[in-house]
């Protein structure tokens, strides 16, 4: 029993001076090295997990998974990779919120962790074959569209803003569309779900596969 509680008198006495020393930083040790140190180690900490955020924005870092080369092959036939323009809209450029902003910033931290279930179907090769990844597309799609729709499509917007397109430029139909867009605040991914990857055909419920058999 006095081993016991001479080893705890010496375990507070240590914690003690720990907390002392954090509270009254010793004279031996300057208090404005140790903010320097603290401002070094934190501006350091920040650069390296901002450059490994940039990092996992780059097109090579999202296909790097076996199972994005299908729709990697979709966007390379699509306008945005190849247009008369010369601009290139990359896999960030569409799936991760910009962060010029807080709230921005905190959205794109979202999308992050969202995307994390990603690496987690990859190791359990959910979608590891062309057939498997068909088979999940529309629900995979839904969730994509589902989350632009909540942004209101900001991501579309970063690049597309309605009072700078040249409507004499575009076609009956997409006149018609954007200016009603404009007047009843309609969001791009309602119109333009096949841009970038084949657009999905929905499943047909039990019911109608049962009257499709039926038929044949």
């Amino acid at each position: 029993m006095g081993g016991n509680a001479s080893n705890g008198g010496v375990g507070m006495k240590w914690f003690k001076s720990l907390w002392g020393f954090f509270r009254r930083p010793s004279t031996r040790v300057p208090l404005g090295l140790l903010l320097l140190v603290g401002i070094i180690v934190g501006a350091g900490g920040w650069i390296g997990f901002n450059g490994a955020l940039g990092l996992t924005n780059t097109n090579e870092f999202c296909i790097s998974c076996h199972e994005m080369e299908w729709p990697y092959e979709e966007y390379q036939q699509s306008i945005h990779y190849t247009n008369r323009t010369g601009v290139r809209a990359g896999c960030a450029d569409c799936h991760v919120p910009q962060a010029n902003s807080v709230k921005g910033w905190f959205d794109k931290m979202k999308a992050k962790m969202w995307a994390a279930k990603d690496t987690y179907h990859t190791i359990l090769g959910t979608y590891d074959t062309k057939e498997k990844y068909e088979a999940g597309r529309w629900e995979m799609a839904n969730a994509v569209w589902a989350k632009m729709k909540a942004r209101d499509s900001q991501e579309c917007r970063n690049c597309h803003n309605f009072e700078a397109m040249n409507f004499e430029e575009q076609d009956r139909m997409a006149q018609r569309r954007h200016s009603k867009a404009m007047k009843t605040g309609g969001t791009c991914i309602d119109c333009h779900k096949g841009i970038a990857h084949k657009e999905p055909e929905e499943p047909e419920e039990p019911e109608e596969k049962e009257a499709d058999a039926e038929e044949k």
